[in-house]
């Protein structure tokens, strides 16, 4: 990389303004003499306009189709791809082939053959393609991998993992949102735990041997309903007295709106009382087109003999990840407010206090530090990315293969 390459600002496009592209946007508005963006695309006007005015780019930079973009003469050095699940594929590789490295957010695509398409492009042509595993990046779970590598605890013999997604996340993103519906988007055991198998991934250092995954829609469907209700929230005789009230969720208790679009001529409350009465999230729980599981587990064997028992579970309050781990020499107990280490030898107990980190903003600096990460390999300042493509792909494998053996009822052997 010559001198004026490695002074100069990495330019970007971000392909997708939505809400993780503002997170990454902040790092970049932040440090505009390491990295800047030279273009937005981005379907939803309101969105665009509004990353534009925010990024300080003239109509000329903003596009609605990245085909466009990639047809135009403004040159970058990568792109951020913060689109939909469904349309991660394509502007890779449009990226890839029009020479620029990308930060991908997760999941990478729709299908096991996408994945490994993308990764064997990007290696065709020399460039680099960056997964957005946040979790590696996240003081509380790096400082768990510190535990597990250093062998201080001994060897690692097994590691019992549970992400409660919790009911509102659930009922907002997975039931009556846009990662309803496996066809639009992804399994959901892909969609929302990638992060998390990417993490066992991560912390057993192997491949796995084998693995069996079981789970189902249980709940969020017709034959669930109660007497009474209706297909709205808004016109049901029982709205309030059901825990999955949209009117509860959204007017009364004003979780999840930010995920809304508030047009100039709107307000919040406004758009809030739209969506109740016209829009997807003022839907009733068992009667929207969802078809994605609401609870699912995994069991692996990985091929150094570390076992993994991975559960995510909709039906908590919680909106967390706890982690259990046991190694030759102790144990490790997590919560992401605490770290809990034991050791067998003495009897000692110590922990960790990580619950000043919940309140912080990106998830406690953590998508900051992955794209400063991305930003630093760009511009010549590091030899690797923590979680490129070559890293990620074991995780995707993985929760594609549990979407087989969940549908087929049968245990899935690795055949290389």
């Amino acid at each position: 990389m010559d001198s004026e390459k490695a002074t100069s600002p990495v330019s970007v496009v971000i392909i997708g303004a939505g809400n993780r592209a503002w997170k990454y946007l902040r790092y970049i508005l932040d440090n505009p003499d390491r990295i800047k963006v030279s273009a937005v695309v981005e379907i939803v006007e309101l969105r665009r306009k509004k990353m534009a005015e925010a990024a300080h780019l003239s109509d000329e930079c903003c596009f609605s189709d990245w085909n466009d973009f990639f047809a135009s003469d403004i040159k970058t050095d990568a792109a951020i791809i913060c689109t939909p699940d469904d349309m991660h594929y394509e502007p890779c590789l449009k990226a890839l082939r029009h020479g620029c490295h990308v930060l991908l957010e997760k999941p990478i695509a729709c299908t096991s053959d996408q994945c490994d398409g993308i990764a064997a492009e990007a290696s065709l042509r020399g460039l680099s393609v960056a997964t957005c595993h946040v979790l590696r990046y996240h003081p509380y779970f790096m400082m768990i991998k510190e535990l597990v590598s250093s062998g201080e605890l001994g060897s690692l013999v097994s590691i019992s993992h549970r992400a409660s997604v919790g009911t509102d996340r659930s009922t907002h993103s997975y039931v009556r949102g846009k990662w309803s519906r496996t066809a639009n988007s992804n399994p959901m055991f892909l969609s929302k735990c990638c992060h998390d198998v990417d993490l066992m991934v991560w912390l057993t250092e192997s491949r796995y041997a084998k693995l069996s995954s079981f789970g189902s829609l249980r709940w969020f469907r017709a034959s669930e309903a109660p007497e009474l209700s209706s297909s709205r929230c808004v016109d049901c005789a029982i709205e309030q007295k059901c825990q999955f009230s949209a009117v509860d969720l959204y007017k009364r208790r004003r979780e999840w709106t930010s995920n809304f679009d508030i047009p100039e001529d709107m307000t919040l409350e406004q758009v809030i009382d739209r969506e109740l009465s016209d829009g997807p999230f003022g839907r009733c729980v068992y009667r929207c087109d969802n078809d994605v599981v609401d609870h699912q587990i995994l069991a692996m064997e990985m091929e150094n003999g570390v076992t993994v028992e991975l559960s995510m579970d909709c039906f908590t309050l919680d909106d967390n990840r706890v982690t259990h781990i046991c190694l030759t020499g102790g144990e490790i107990n997590g919560d992401e407010h605490t770290i809990e280490v034991k050791r067998f030898k003495d009897r000692s107990r110590r922990v960790m206090d990580f619950s000043h980190l919940s309140e912080q903003k990106f998830h406690a600096g953590a998508d900051l530090r992955l794209i400063e990460d991305f930003t630093n390999f760009i511009s010549g300042l590091k030899n690797s990315l923590t979680t490129s493509i070559e890293n990620s792909l074991e995780s995707h494998h993985i929760c594609f293969d549990a979407e087989v053996s969940r549908l087929q009822n049968r245990m899935i052997t690795r055949d290389n």
